[in-house]
């Protein structure tokens, strides 16, 4: 299957589904042109790189390509979290890597509407809500078809009601999060609770004792390592200082301004997330007149992060690293060389910058 039929069939130039297909860091423009390239490639059996260039030097084989889907949990885009875009470009370079293909995108809805009934010809027995929440009194008389292969990596959080419908669907899992599960499919992690103690510890060796907290609060690992910290140096919680948000950049400056207009400000903030990082430091900017200048601290280093002013102090993530071990785990489960499902745990660590200062009283 050439590139100039993949370039037909998504609307496109030959040159954009090359970029596309060849170099995983590459962006479109266009909002969901790289999904459709890649969906259409993997539907043709199209095999890129280092597999198409072993077979035209003879080196092959007549094995269909390994199809690797992805399940956003969180957004229904990328662009709505940079960390989990990044983790998503090391994907496409280690399906590359290893001659595999990328399959379909999916998000919470899409997951949803994975359920076959033959009994009702099709319909969908149950709804979802906007969280990508389950709701039926029939789930479990529910009949999937399997896709054959083809491997799913879960990026984020799985809603623990999806997780039985995935199985069903799919017979290799591999999830990459900093949320560790009980051990409900392979997963590699990078544990927030440790991430968020080591910001923590290193805010309060600076001085801080008045620290806020901006991120998810449900079952959240960070949440957890910042609540841990605390109390193992006998600080009090302060309800006022915890602030629930979905850990985007819009909402990183909605809560810093409604922080600025506080009487007892923290004297640090700590940011569940870079991309909520990224909207703290744009509200401080905005209003720099104050003279009001808390440390800020996040988890994640995404690339954006050494390039704000101040360059962020964060907790380093390895994300390439992350991807590599992700689909090694999927390609170890598809050739049967293990059965009981396998957590791998990555250490983070502290990259320090110009964000955070010594708090002198």
């Amino acid at each position: 299957m050439s590139l100039k039929e993949i370039a037909r069939l998504t609307g496109t130039s030959v040159s954009t589904v090359s970029r596309v297909l060849n170099h995983p860091e590459h962006r479109c423009n266009h909002s969901g042109l790289e999904e459709r390239i890649w969906e259409t490639a993997a539907r043709l059996h199209y095999v890129p790189n280092t597999t198409a260039r072993n077979l035209r030097l003879g080196v092959s084989t007549d094995k269909v390509p390994y199809v690797v889907d992805v399940f956003l949990t969180r957004f229904d885009s990328l662009d709505k979290d940079v960390f989990f875009l990044e983790l998503f470009q090391h994907i496409k370079e280690e399906l590359l890597l290893s001659g595999c293909l990328l399959g379909e995108v999916l998000h919470s809805v899409d997951v949803v509407k994975l359920i076959h009934s033959s009994e009702n010809g099709g319909r969908i027995p149950y709804q979802s809500d906007t969280k990508g929440s389950v709701r039926s009194s029939s789930l479990e008389s529910c009949t999937l078809s399997c896709k054959e292969n083809t491997g799913l990596i879960i990026l984020g959080k799985c809603p623990s009601n999806m997780i039985s419908i995935l199985r069903r669907r799919y017979s290799c899992i591999a999830g990459i999060d900093r949320n560790p599960t009980d051990y409900e499919y392979d997963e590699v992690v990078c544990n927030g609770a440790t991430a968020a103690g080591k910001a923590m510890e290193y805010l309060i060796s600076l001085g801080h004792k008045n620290i806020a907290y901006i991120g998810d609060c449900t079952y959240e690992a960070r949440y957890v390592g910042y609540y841990q910290a605390l109390l193992n140096h006998r600080l009090p919680l302060n309800h006022s200082n915890i602030h629930p948000t979905n850990q985007t950049q819009e909402e990183g400056f909605q809560v810093m301004q409604t922080i600025m207009e506080k009487s007892n400000q923290p004297t640090a903030v700590f940011c569940a997330n870079d991309s909520t990082a990224l909207g703290v430091l744009q509200a401080l900017k905005k209003n720099r007149k104050r003279g009001y200048v808390p440390s800020v601290i996040s988890i994640d280093n995404i690339r954006a992060s050494q390039y704000t002013s101040p360059m962020l102090t964060t907790i380093h993530i390895p994300k390439k690293e992350m991807s590599h071990l992700a689909l090694m785990l999927l390609l170890d489960r598809k050739n049967k060389r293990h059965e009981e499902n396998v957590r791998l745990e990555l250490p983070c660590r502290l990259i320090e910058r110009e964000s955070c200062s010594y708090l002198y009283e």
